[in-house]
């Protein structure tokens, strides 16, 4: 057996998530289709990071085990042949048998975009969050400054989260602003079920004023998601690149920049 890591790219919008469900709608269960297609015999795989419905990805990491040999390039191309047209394997490579898409990863980091007008756009429908107030962006980014570095979580994940531990490190937390759309960058070691949405939403009340900055530090101390804002829209949101310690041997996992820079 050969495990090979995949690297894929999908419009979350018509898929409900990437996890395997009965009635067969996520892009993990097209993903395995295709593969077992590809090879004439069932495929499973595993994913650096979760996506919910309507969630996008940029760059997703994605490990299989297989006892067929194709080349690279017949792996991507291969399978895309029998993938939809919001789905597609951008790269594949061979890795050691310790590699795991999931458990090797050291980062995750996600682009939240929100659009800042009065009326809705129809243009944008399903690619970015909407705000019919403006924004503050300084604001924001006061607020923000409270939640770099590790931290409790608990006000920020899904009563459904499943993680043995609330706790996350937050390296990274950019927002600014280019023309009407407004660009969240998170960069942390691991995150939470729905915590960027909960972080954005949060950012966001702080933004159109509905709670000052020191709001945020003063969630983070609750430990309690019932005080915190709703969990914001997940068609603004991007997984955009995984980070793994080198030698693995894989190509750049990043398209932060292609998402942020690419408006």
């Amino acid at each position: 057996m050969a495990r090979i890591a995949l690297g894929l790219s999908y419009d979350g919008a018509p898929w409900q998530g990437w996890q395997t469900q009965p009635h067969r709608r996520t892009v993990q269960d097209a993903l395995e289709a295709a593969l077992a297609a590809f090879v004439g015999q069932p495929v499973s795989t595993v994913c650096a990071g979760r996506t919910d419905t309507g969630v996008h990805a940029a760059q997703q990491v994605v490990h299989l085990d297989t006892g067929v040999e194709r080349p690279e390039q017949a792996w991507v191309r291969g399978v895309n042949a029998h993938l939809p047209s919001s789905i597609a394997v951008r790269w594949a490579r061979p890795v050691a048998d310790d590699f795991h898409a999931r458990f090797s990863a050291r980062s995750r980091s996600y682009v939240y975009l929100l659009l800042e007008d009065p009326v809705r756009s129809p243009l944008w429908a399903g690619r970015a969050g909407w705000s019919f107030r403006p924004v503050d962006l300084a604001a924001m980014q006061a607020g923000a400054a409270h939640l770099l570095g590790e931290h409790d979580f608990s006000s920020f994940r899904s009563s459904e989260c499943q993680a043995a531990s609330p706790v996350r490190t937050l390296h990274e937390l950019r927002i600014e602003r280019r023309g009407r759309i407004v660009v969240f960058t998170l960069r942390a070691n691991a995150f939470l079920h729905h915590m960027v949405r909960n972080i954005v939403g949060a950012l966001v009340y702080v933004g159109q004023g509905r709670q000052p900055a020191d709001w945020i530090p003063a969630l983070l101390a609750e430990r309690n998601r019932t005080k915190a804002a709703p969990t914001f829209s997940p068609d603004g949101l991007y997984l955009t690149a995984v980070g793994y310690p080198d030698g693995h041997g894989l190509p750049s996992t990043d398209a932060t920049d292609e998402i942020r820079l690419g408006l």
